[in-house]
């Protein structure tokens, strides 16, 4: 029988909840619902046995499934106490995830309210694929994340600390650079740099797919901003980025300009629910107070 991943115990746990796959996908794991459904699937294939009875409008547990309910959730909870526990051991270092560059003067000012409030305590630093959109969170690898919404993971917690515009990054020779701000719509058959399917919510997100009334021409994938930037520069593609991030990727041959017709983006500090360690605390209040006060 092939191990089971944690993340599938939590993706059933939430359709067993909800009796729901859509409210599951939607409202729980900001998921598409083929992935959240497929994922079912694999458990049940790898358990040998059905979890859920489907209808054409209703979700009911199996046997099989309610036996199930229970004793996933108190795995979930043992993993998580695991966690925290081996986390603790480590004693004097925090590991914080990033996808794009923190930047934005976050790093200097955060270290040194850390040297004030926890002298001896070090921050290790992590970047994150894009495939993970927990932002190493979910897994353990790290204990704190610098990461864009939305977050997919039920049992995280966030703070919002920056709200910036979504701009278009392309490439410095397109036809769209002429314009000072660029509508929305100019980019709707525009092929573009997506985040890997793994990604979910967030890929939907930097491709505004809630803004279209066609689904996105992708040109490419990436896993990394540094893979996204080259791709634009490359002519395969463009891609929404956040003003800062706008900035501080760039280069002489990509081009960013603002894009009008959309929501804000929201970069936020994250961590998992229950990390109640006074590292995590202090980390994530540094972070709330720098960024919060630049973006004031």
């Amino acid at each position: 029988m092939t191990d089971v991943h944690l993340r599938e115990l939590r993706y059933f746990v939430a359709v067993a909840e909800e009796l729901s796959f859509t409210r599951a996908a939607g409202e729980r794991l900001f998921i598409a619902q083929p992935t959240l459904s497929k994922q079912i699937r694999q458990l049940e294939r790898d358990l040998r046995v059905e979890l859920f009875e489907r209808g054409a409008r209703t979700v009911a547990l199996t046997p099989a499934g309610a036996t199930l309910l229970p004793l996933a959730k108190q795995l979930i909870e043992d993993w998580a106490r695991a966690r925290r526990a081996t986390t603790a051991a480590t004693g004097d270092t925090l590991t914080v995830g990033f996808q794009t560059r923190i930047g934005r003067g976050l790093i200097p000012q955060v270290s040194e309210r850390m040297a004030e409030l926890l002298p001896g305590w070090r921050l290790n630093f992590r970047q994150i694929s894009w495939a993970d959109p927990t932002a190493g969170l979910a897994d353990g690898t790290v204990d704190v994340a610098i990461a864009w919404l939305p977050l997919p993971d039920p049992d995280l917690t966030w703070c919002v600390v920056a709200t910036e515009p979504r701009w278009v990054a392309l490439p410095a020779v397109h036809p769209l650079t002429r314009h000072a701000v660029v509508p929305f719509e100019s980019l709707l058959d525009e092929p573009f740099i997506a985040l890997p399917r793994s990604a979910g919510a967030a890929r939907d997100f930097w491709l505004a797919c809630d803004q279209r009334d066609r689904p996105a021409v992708v040109g490419a994938e990436a896993t990394s901003a540094d893979e996204t930037f080259e791709a634009v520069a490359s002519g395969l593609g463009v891609v929404l980025v956040s003003s800062g991030n706008a900035e501080s990727y760039r280069r002489d041959d990509v081009a960013a300009r603002p894009v009008s017709g959309l929501t804000p983006s929201e970069l936020a500090v994250a961590w998992r629910a229950g990390d109640e360690r006074e590292a995590v605390r202090v980390f994530t209040k540094a972070c709330a107070r720098c960024l919060c006060h630049l973006n004031a």
